[in-house]
Order: structure tokens, then C-alpha cells, then sequence
């Protein structure tokens, strides 16, 4: 069970809501991020990513390391969040 997860996203992002019904079906809780409503966190979204894409999905285990899973990709967000 991850500690924390974390999801940053644009208005009119079809995956980033794609993303969260994956988790809304799993039962995890997490945090959304509006990149269009907080525009100063792009830089460090990019810097922690590598991709200027959204959703990136941030996922914090219990051990405090992270994985990052950029777009909509289930192969590598379902045993991130498992």
C-alpha cells in the first residue's frame, strides 16, 4: 500500500482522468494536482518526470521512495500502487 499518491494534471486531460478511475476502482486515495491552476509547479514536474506530458503520477511508498509513472500507463502504474 503506497503512503502517498500524488497526480498532476491539466483542465482538458483525458488520461488524468483515466488515471484516477484506475484508482477510484482500486480504492486508493490521492492527490490531485491542477498544473493549469498552479503553473509555478511545471518546472518541478518536469525536472522530477522528464516529460512535459501529463497525467504524472507520483506514487510514494512506504519507505519514502518514489515512482513515477508518466501518462497513462497501467503495465507501470498497477505494481507502483500494489
Amino acid at each position: 500500500m503506497p503512503k502517498s499518491i500524488t497526480i498532476f494534471t491539466t483542465n482538458t486531460c483525458a488520461y488524468c482522468v483515466m488515471v484516477e478511475r484506475f484508482l477510484d476502482m482500486k480504492g486508493l486515495k490521492y492527490e490531485i494536482v491542477n498544473l493549469d491552476e498552479q503553473p509555478e509547479l511545471q518546472q518541478e514536474v518536469l525536472e522530477m518526470s522528464g516529460a512535459l506530458t501529463v497525467p504524472i503520477t507520483v506514487v510514494t511508498k512506504q519507505d519514502d521512495s518514489k515512482e513515477v509513472v508518466i501518462g497513462y500507463n497501467i503495465p507501470r502504474l498497477a505494481p507502483a500502487v500494489a
